[in-house]
């Protein structure tokens, strides 16, 4: 008689792009940006180690609030941002990003900067598309998931 410790694994069992966009709608839930709430995880090629995340929002230790009412310029950090900030690990090994919203053209430059980043995944459109030519003139993937 053989004895499996396993059940059979579901057919339909999510994916880990599924698993980590899902993670990033989750944190920019926590947003306190008034306008936009945006989340973001870095993740290893593989899928096996969160490296960072982050969403948009004031500084720690500042009010939960934007500084100003005024559109694309509340002075809010970006969830993008925030993620690199809280990334420390080495340029040289190979991430994956998951951003609810397609990168401003600054916070792609952020995450070309940080170095390794192979993807970026996004669920939803950003007014403007600029920096889907700046990632791709790097070598960086950019897809939009449905």
């Amino acid at each position: 008689m053989k004895f499996s410790y396993y059940k059979e694994l579901p057919l339909d069992r999510p994916k880990f792009e599924s698993i980590y966009m899902d993670l990033a709608l989750r944190l920019a839930e926590r947003s306190t940006c008034s306008r936009l709430h945006v989340g973001t995880v870095i993740t290893s090629t593989d899928y096996r180690k969160v490296l960072a995340v982050g969403y948009n929002g004031n500084a720690t230790g500042l009010n939960n609030k934007c500084d100003r009412d005024e559109s694309g310029n509340c002075g809010c950090l970006h969830s993008e941002e925030n993620a690199v900030i809280n990334c420390d690990s080495p340029r040289t090994w190979e991430k994956h990003v998951f951003v609810s919203h397609l990168p401003c053209v600054a916070c792609a430059k952020r995450l070309i900067n940080l170095g390794g980043v192979k993807k970026i995944h996004y669920l939803n459109d950003y007014r403007l598309k600029d920096s889907i030519e700046i990632l791709n003139s790097v070598g960086i993937e950019v897809e939009k998931m449905e």
